[in-house]
């Protein structure tokens, strides 16, 4: 149609998005549908954030517009929590509250992108990833990781892909999907390449910071290498650690020239946040984080558990992730393979599609991601419903001639 952009022929769809929505089609349809797409806790949000929440709005504090890109109140706590678990130093004006992570990625991009510059994006990669660099009207690099590298970057990897026309590298640790986590050590040998490249610019997306198992320790770009700070954007939110999704509520630190140029981009498009989701996050950072190591415990069996059974099943090989809480198997082994339904299995796209239609389990391709075949299992579901979920798969693998 005409009418619209030329920039949506750019883009696709979101593939998780989309994967969700037919599996809540499915299931108001009749179907008894397991849906392992979304990447959201099934735990509440905790009962003293909420109780912040219903303060706010009967104080009045949530009835008005704030700040654009955060109230003071907000921004200071992010600060503090970047000093406490981050050693990173930001003032309140190096710190911008958007509405969700996802409007802080995009707004980055948005105020740096001009046609033509590129972006690193290690494959496998969160969906949204190069999608909002083409929309920017950069171009993304995948560069793709393996499982033998347990889907990370290696520094001789980064070293080719950069250019003159590198603008960022988008970087992801612990990783949606595939829950791979860079040690220090690792994350070292990333940024020694990088301080070698002063036109690039590092964003992170630390989204996962705080889901990580087997006493892995979590490191940030800027706190490994200092040399770095003034060019990096350290991206975070409340959704994943504080069970607040729905509460569209994320953050950065940044140079202050960058975070203002943020702010004037938001304050053109979707202006302030939620003033009740504002006040709600102070007390999520500021309030107790013991329920964090205590959700851990339950998501460590979850992971234990779905990598266990999924490496019964047969054709399917799925490493132990380091954090977040998915799991990234390879299906190269169901890949030539006839379904129950008559059809042969070519791609991912189609393992998951008459794994759906066979069994009513909604999994996620791994080409969405960048890097197939395989798919993405989010086992932020109920333990009950996982296994059943898992014990479908090993019988639908079992059922492929």
């Amino acid at each position: 149609m005409a009418f619209l952009a030329d920039s949506l022929k750019r883009i696709k769809p979101s593939a998780t998005i989309a994967v969700t929505d037919k599996a809540r089609a499915l299931k108001a349809a009749g179907r008894n549908v397991i849906g392992l797409g979304a990447g959201e806790p099934d735990f509440d949000t905790p009962a003293n954030i909420k109780l912040a929440a219903i303060r706010a709005i009967e104080s009045g504090r949530a009835s008005k517009y704030t700040n654009v890109d955060g109230i003071p109140e907000l921004k200071a706590a992010i600060a503090a929590k970047f000093k406490r678990e981050n050693g990173l130093d930001y003032k309140p004006s190096q710190v911008s509250v958007s509405t969700g992570g996802k409007q802080v990625l995009y707004n980055a991009l948005m105020a740096t992108i001009n046609p033509g510059d590129e972006v690193i994006i290690p494959a496998p990669y969160w969906v949204s990833y190069p999608e909002m660099v083409l929309l920017a009207g950069g171009e993304p690099v995948a560069v793709e990781c393996s499982m033998q590298s347990g889907f990370k970057l290696k520094p001789e990897q980064l070293e080719r892909a950069i250019t003159p026309k590198t603008k960022w590298i988008i970087f992801n640790s612990p990783s949606n999907p595939t829950g791979a986590a860079y040690t220090r050590a690792e994350l070292k040998a990333i940024t020694d390449v990088l301080v070698k490249h002063p036109h690039v610019w590092v964003m992170t997306d630390d989204m996962y910071e705080h889901l990580v198992y087997d006493d892995f320790v979590f490191t940030t770009p800027a706190q490994v290498e200092p040399k770095l700070y003034e060019r990096t954007l350290t991206v975070n939110g409340v959704s994943k650690a504080y069970c607040m999704t729905g509460w569209r509520i994320g953050y950065a630190g940044g140079p202050e020239h960058l975070i203002k140029a943020m702010a004037m981009i938001q304050s053109q498009s979707t202006s302030n946040p939620a003033a009740v989701s504002q006040w709600a996050s102070v007390e999520a950072l500021e309030g107790p984080q013991d329920f964090i190591a205590a959700h851990n415990k339950i998501f460590k069996e979850r992971r234990d558990l779905a990598v266990s059974m999924l490496n019964q099943a047969n054709g399917i090989r799925c490493p132990t992730p380091e954090g977040a809480f998915y799991v990234y198997p390879s299906c190269a082994g169901t890949i030539g393979r006839t379904a129950p339904s008559g059809k042969t299995i070519e791609t991912d796209q189609d393992f998951v599609t008459e794994l759906l239609e066979a069994e009513g389990v909604a999994v996620v391709q791994g080409t969405a991601f960048g890097l197939g075949p395989a798919f993405r299992i989010s086992y932020a579901t109920r333990t009950e419903d996982l296994e059943e979920a898992c014990r479908r798969i090993q019988r639908f693998c079992g059922n492929l001639k």
